[in-house]
C-alpha cells in the first residue's frame, strides 16, 4: 500500500512529518510518497538517519498553502502546493490513502474538489475520535461544514457507523444525535427532522444524546453539526489541558502531595495516555471516494505515524465501499 502525506502542512512539518512517515512506513510495510520541498526532505532524512520501507516517491514543489490562506486557493492559487500535488496523487491513483497536518477546511476542499465525493453523499464530514473512560468514541461533524440539513446529519451517522464496524470492529455501534434534551420532540427544526430520519436509517440509533452525558461515552458516535462539533471537540479539549494543570498544581503544592504523587505516577500516566491525541492519528474525512485523514494541525512524529496507520486500516477494511452500500440500501428501500 501506498500512502502519500503532505510533508508540509502543518506547526511542526516538516521534519515531524517526515519522521513520522519514516516510522509508519517501517511499522506498517508501508511505501510512502512525500510531497514539498525535495531538498529539504533529503536534508532531514540524511540528518536524522531515516529509513523507508520500499520505494520513497518524492513529489517537489516550493508552494505551501498556509492555515491562514482562503482553504478554495487550494485549486486556484496553491494549486501546486504540497496539500493540492498529494491530492492530485491520491485522485489519480498513485496513492491509496492522504494523510496531511495542514489547513482542515483545504483539506475539506481537496477531498470535495479534487478527490471527488460518493455519489450520493451531499457532504463529506469529518470524524474525530475523543476520549473516553471505556476507550473513546467517534463524534461528527468536527467543523468542515457549520450550516448542515437534516439528511446531511442523517448521512453522517451512516458515514460514522460504517467507520465504527470497518475499522474499530465495533458491531452494530450505537449512534446518537447531539441534543439540548433526549426526548424526540427536542432541539430545533434540524435536530427534529435529523431524527426522524436516523430512527429509518439502517443503523443503531439510539435516539438523542445529552452534551453532559458525552464524556462518559454512553454511545459509540455522536452526530451534530459542524458548528456545534468544533466548539464541543476545542471545549473537550481545553478541558482537558487545564485539568491535568490543575491536578499537577495540587501535587506540587506540598512534600506530602508530592510523595502522593509519586504512588499514583503509573495510574496518571495511564490516564494521561487515554486522553492524548497523538496515540489516535488522525480524524477521517467521511464521504469522499478514498481514504482522507486529517491530522491534528500540531501533530508530532507519533501523531504522524498513527494518523498513517490509521489511514492504511481505514483502506483496508473497505469503509469507503461499506458507505456506498449503505446508501444503496436506503435508495433502494424508498424506492
Amino acid at each position: 500500500m501506498r500512502v502519500v502525506v503532505d510533508a508540509f502542512g502543518g506547526d511542526n512539518a516538516p521534519n515531524e512529518i517526515v519522521k513520522g512517515a519514516s516510522l509508519a512506513s517501517n511499522e506498517y510495510s508501508a511505501e510512502i510518497t512525500l510531497t514539498g520541498k525535495e531538498e529539504t526532505i533529503k536534508k532531514i532524512i540524511s540528518e536524522n538517519g531515516l529509513k523507508f520501507y520500499g520505494e520513497l516517491k518524492i513529489v517537489d514543489t516550493d508552494d505551501v498553502i498556509s492555515m491562514h490562506d482562503e482553504p478554495t486557493s487550494l485549486v486556484k492559487a496553491h494549486s501546486e502546493s504540497s496539500m493540492a500535488l498529494a491530492f492530485k496523487e491520491l485522485a489519480e491513483d498513485k496513492a491509496d490513502a492522504f494523510v496531511s497536518a495542514g489547513s482542515t477546511g483545504a483539506v475539506v476542499v481537496g477531498g470535495t474538489l479534487i478527490v471527488k465525493r460518493i455519489k450520493g453523499i451531499k457532504r463529506p464530514a469529518l470524524g474525530g475520535i475523543i476520549p473516553a473512560p471505556k476507550g473513546h468514541y467517534l463524534m461528527m461533524d468536527m467543523g468542515a461544514n457549520a450550516e448542515c440539513r437534516p439528511e446531511m446529519l442523517c448521512q453522517f451517522g451512516i458515514m460514522a457507523s460504517a467507520y465504527l464496524e470497518g475499522v474499530e470492529g465495533k458491531k452494530n455501534p450505537e449512534i446518537g444525535l447531539l441534543n439540548i434534551g433526549t426526548e424526540d420532540t427536542k432541539g430545533g427544526e434540524l435536530q427534529k427532522e435529523a431524527y426522524k430520519l436516523m430512527k429509518e436509517a439502517p443503523i443503531n440509533f439510539v435516539g438523542n444524546i445529552e452534551s453532559r452525558e458525552m464524556p462518559k461515552g454512553i454511545c459509540d458516535a455522536v452526530i451534530t453539526d459542524g458548528f456545534t462539533g468544533n466548539i464541543t471537540l476545542k471545549l473537550i479539549e481545553g478541558t482537558s489541558s487545564t485539568l491535568f494543570s490543575l491536578i499537577k498544581e495540587v501535587f506540587y503544592k506540598s512534600l506530602p502531595n508530592k510523595l502522593a504523587a509519586l504512588v499514583v505516577k503509573k495510574d496518571l500516566g495511564g490516564l494521561k495516555k487515554l486522553m492524548d491525541s497523538t496515540e489516535v492519528g488522525g480524524a477521517p474525512l467521511l464521504g469522499v471516494r478514498k481514504t482522507v485523514i486529517k491530522a491534528h494541525g500540531s501533530s508530532n512524529a507519533k501523531a504522524i505515524k498513527n494518523a498513517i496507520g490509521q489511514a492504511i486500516k481505514f483502506t483496508e477494511t473497505g469503509v469507503v465501499e461499506k458507505i456506498t452500500a449503505s446508501l444503496s440500501e436506503i435508495k433502494e428501500a424508498k424506492e
